[in-house]
């Protein structure tokens, strides 16, 4: 029963994020021979005031 976490700067939309959902539930069962019904996906979407790399936040950009 995979269960995967995506992690991402918020702003996609709710048509993105069910496209993104049923993409990685197909390559999750053609790489692990899963089947669909078992495999959950997470969406964690983060503010880019919470978010930063090098040292700069992504709402300093």
């Amino acid at each position: 029963m995979p269960y995967v976490t995506v992690k991402m700067i918020e702003g996609r939309t709710p048509e993105q994020k069910r496209a993104l959902v049923a993409e990685v539930t197909e390559a999750v069962s053609k790489t692990v021979n899963a089947p669909k019904e078992n495999i959950t996906v997470f969406i964690e979407e983060m503010s880019k005031e919470n978010y930063g790399v090098a040292g700069v936040r992504f709402s300093d950009k």
